[in-house]
């Protein structure tokens, strides 16, 4: 199967200091990939790397398009939605102001008023908020919105950075029941770099885990949750 994203030695650097040493990946359409590995590891920079948000050496490709030569803007309009670390909501504007901002770089235009239909039957409290500062929300509902403005770009890639950071256990549950509805129903690729090791191998399908920039290892994630050092290291048991 072709793969829709393939990461070939992926260097990556801030300023003249090397953050990715090589890491080389790939994803087919439809899948839910998890990047594992500690703080510091290279999680974040890998996607921001495929963003464009930092100097990179090596592959990207995203279905058939090399994307070293592009811009963010270039990455948003052909269909990669990146929900960042922090949640990164415009706490002065309204809830729909937000949404209308992630649908702004789309490269399908359609109906405003579907897409705020779809994402508002996912995130049936977004739509009670609907004309509310995104700052008077809570953590949860936060981020909620960081990843239904991400929707509102229609992705084909979603890349998920720390959704469960800072949440209580009963929004992370819900937020990832979400994230699995996304994918199995719209069919929408998930990349997702989280701490929350065992949440994560439950949504994936495929593990790769990262140690100071480089890939070490990786696998199906139902046999990487059964190997000793993944469960000592991040599972705690």
């Amino acid at each position: 199967m072709t793969a829709l994203l393939e990461v070939r030695d992926l260097e990556a650097y801030y300023g003249r200091t090397k953050a990715l040493h090589g890491v080389s990946f790939s994803m087919t359409a439809g899948g839910i990939t998890t990047i594992l590995g500690a703080n510091g590891a290279g999680k974040t920079t890998t996607l921001r790397a495929i963003s464009r948000m930092v100097r990179t050496a090596g592959s990207i490709v995203f279905d058939g398009t090399s994307l070293e030569p592009r811009v963010t803007e270039d990455v948003v309009r052909l269909g990669i939605a990146h929900a960042p670390e922090g949640r990164g909501t415009f706490v002065h504007l309204t809830v729909e102001e937000n949404l209308r901002l992630g649908a702004w770089g789309r490269r399908e235009r359609g109906s405003l008023e579907e897409d705020f239909a779809r994402v508002f039957a996912y995130f049936p409290v977004l739509a009670s908020r609907r004309r509310q500062a995104a700052g008077t929300l809570s953590g949860g509902e936060q981020q909620m919105l960081a990843v239904a403005r991400a929707l509102m770009l229609r992705p084909r890639l979603l890349l998920l950075d720390e959704p469960s950071l800072g949440l209580a256990p009963m929004v992370v549950r819900e937020i990832f029941r979400i994230l699995r509805a996304v994918n199995q129903d719209a069919g929408v690729t998930i990349l997702l770099v989280e701490q929350n090791a065992a949440l994560a191998l439950d949504l994936a399908d495929h593990v790769f885990l990262l140690e100071t920039g480089r890939v070490v290892m990786e696998g199906p994630s139902e046999v990487l949750r059964k190997d000793d050092a993944i469960r000592r290291a991040y599972l705690g048991y």
